[in-house]
């Protein structure tokens, strides 16, 4: 996919493009951290060590004190072109101007991933690849969100930027004696400018390199080549590892590597989203930090990743969800588990606010950390217990001690499965009897009666029948809207809400069913727009908080996952199909869709990712089966 934007470089009153568009970013990463890359070719968004350390460029939520690193032609008018080296997480922005072709290759080296270190290299390629290109270079770090200041270390070599607890080495890029890097000098900000003069076929750049205070040094454009040469060799060969062959193969792929790209590979732990402060409301206060990982989202990224053939992501991810079982920290009535923690899994995630920050295009408050971790929400219990029943049935067993621990949580669903709870969007309006929190509650039970009947292991499968069979019939029920005839949000209203679209797929009931039909039909008409799925009607079911939000992609394709099982094969596919138009130009996607189409809320949104590859599976295998004759 190749994404094409019309640029010119912006006049100071020209306030809307100072924060370009959420879509208008690629991603690079190493599967420790990554960084966003504009279409413009500006890293409006980095933090190191880790996804969720302290940025030292955030220009994506305050253009003036964020900090970035950008590369751009330094003519003033100019077209761009971004797409992915194939198969891999290599970002190529071109420029197009009158003088000549250009392109800024950008990359993050991947040398022993799973162990954690403070190193982490950017490499930016700068190319002339037809006639002849001037680049302007900008750096401005700010490290720790822009509350601290550094100073700045010039030589010839490259330039060091040093606070009292971070720093960011830049190595130029170059030939012995190279006079190509001109006009390198510092302002009085402490921030490096320079000029790069290329014709067609020469190569230099910069290196970004965290984890050392210099000095700076030269690096060879044959080293830089190498470490391209390899990078994307990695990339292909673990793409290779995936077994999906169907219609949507290059979509998929690219989620994959999106994915992977999220992926803190020294525990196996994916964060929610790479950024923080990215609103549901472009102006409102839905602004949260998704650099975690939620014990929901890692449950659910067990079924894509099985599903693609990605074994050891997957063992990796249910070593750090068994840790997060074992460990059983949660506190303040959450019950054993906290429903999201650090990608190390640490539980503080105290959260505060960036006040010197003006948010995305004026979203404030800017917060970082997550108040919603200490949440009781019911519906992890069966999401965890489910994700390893999954991959049980695959050929991942786990062991005594891990059957232990299960036990326990089991245990503890059919003690506390009939309270009020926050429930999955995590509403901060106070707790209610949520249907889905109930459903996902069934499944804990009854994942955990499976387990045990199957391999013989000892457990109190009779109690955690009964306390399985009063869900269900508390939920048909209460659950149940006779005047909607629909399943509902909670017990105390006639809200629809999406998150319930999972109940076939859980085997909580029939895809076929009157019930669950009358349902879709019911959704199809309050929270269906023109294929795109809203989780619930904020106005109809007050959340705690002001504003609205856009539909969210993560419901669309479970929507499209719910027709494919019913047998709805025609509208699952156009579904599926105006949803992917909704993609950034690269086959990225965000948390949500505005009304205007545009994308919004954090960038991008593992949850999206992973919902669209279990739909895109679901669709293919109900669509093969339609093919073989009755």
């Amino acid at each position: 996919m190749v994404g094409e934007v019309r640029f010119r470089h912006p006049r100071e009153d020209e306030i809307v493009s100072d924060y370009p568009l959420i879509a208008d970013h690629g991603m690079i990463g190493d599967l420790q951290t990554c960084a966003l890359v504009t279409t413009d070719g500006s890293i409006d968004w980095f933090c190191a060590p880790r996804f969720d350390s302290p940025s030292m460029f955030g220009a994506l939520l305050d253009h003036r004190k964020g900090g970035l690193c950008r590369v751009r032609p330094s003519t003033e008018a100019f077209t761009t072109k971004q797409l992915y080296f194939p198969d891999t997480a290599v970002l190529v922005t071109r420029f197009l101007t009158e003088g000549g072709v250009g392109e800024v290759v950008d990359f993050m080296p991947i040398d022993d991933p799973t162990t954690a270190t403070d190193r982490h290299r950017i490499i930016r390629m700068v190319r002339c690849v037809r006639g002849r290109m001037a680049f302007d270079v900008d750096i401005a770090p700010r490290f720790d969100y822009g509350r601290e200041r550094h100073g700045t270390q010039l030589s010839e070599d490259g330039v060091v930027f040093e606070s009292s607890r971070a720093a960011l080495t830049v190595n130029l890029v170059k030939e012995p004696e190279d006079r190509r890097i001109a006009h390198v000098q510092v302002d009085g900000e402490g921030d490096l400018h320079a000029q790069v003069e290329l014709e067609a076929g020469q190569m230099r750049g910069v290196v970004l390199e965290t984890g050392t205070r210099g000095p700076a040094r030269q690096v060879r454009p044959a080293e830089v080549q190498e470490l391209f040469d390899a990078t994307v060799h990695f990339w292909e060969s673990w793409l290779a590892q995936s077994t999906y062959h169907g219609r949507w193969r290059e979509t998929l792929n690219r989620s994959a590597i999106t994915l992977k790209l999220m992926t803190y590979a020294p525990t196996g732990a994916i964060v929610a989203a790479p950024t923080a402060g990215l609103p549901e409301q472009v102006g409102g206060e839905r602004n949260w930090d998704y650099r975690f990982t939620w014990v929901r989202d890692a449950s659910f990224s067990v079924y894509a990743l099985m599903g693609l053939g990605f074994t050891e992501e997957t063992v990796a991810l249910g070593r750090w969800l068994g840790a997060r079982v074992a460990e059983q920290v949660g506190g303040n009535g959450s019950g054993p588990l906290q429903i999201m923690y650090r990608v190390d899994g640490s539980s503080d995630l105290t959260e505060e606010v960036l006040d010197h920050w003006e948010g995305y295009r004026g979203s404030s408050p800017v917060r970082i950390g997550n108040a919603a971790s200490d949440q009781l929400q019911l519906d992890i219990y069966g999401e965890a217990v489910d994700s390893i029943y999954f991959a049980d049935q695959h050929g991942l067993t786990g062991s005594h001690q891990g059957w232990l621990r299960i036990c326990e949580i089991v245990d503890w669903v059919a003690e506390n499965w009939d309270q009020p709870e926050e429930g999955i969007w995590e509403t901060r309006g106070g707790r209610e009897d949520f249907t889905y929190g109930r459903l996902m509650s069934w499944v804990a039970l009854d994942r955990g009666i499976r387990l045990a009947t199957e391999h013989g292991r000892p457990a109190p499968v009779d109690r955690w029948r009964t306390e399985r069979d009063a869900v269900y019939d508390q939920v048909m029920v209460k659950g149940w809207s006779p005047k909607r005839q629909a399943f509902v949000q909670h017990y105390k209203t006639d809200v629809l809400d999406s998150s319930l679209l999972r109940m076939s797929k859980v085997g909580f009931i029939s895809p076929t069913d009157p019930m669950w039909l009358s349902t879709l039909e019911a959704m199809d008409g309050e929270l269906v727009t023109d294929s795109l799925v809203y989780r619930y009607d904020p106005a109809a079911s007050p959340d705690g908080l002001r504003g609205s939000e856009g539909t969210f992609s993560l419901c669309t394709f479970a929507y499209v996952e719910s027709l494919a099982r019913a047998g709805q094969l025609d509208k699952a596919r156009i579904t599926f199909e105006k949803m992917l138009t909704y993609s950034n130009h690269l086959g990225l996607f965000s948390e949500e869709i505005a009304l205007n189409g545009e994308q919004i809320g954090n960038f991008p949104q593992a949850f999206t990712h992973l919902s669209l590859i279990d739909a895109a599976i679901t669709l293919d295998r109900a669509m093969d089966r339609a093919l073989v004759p009755a």
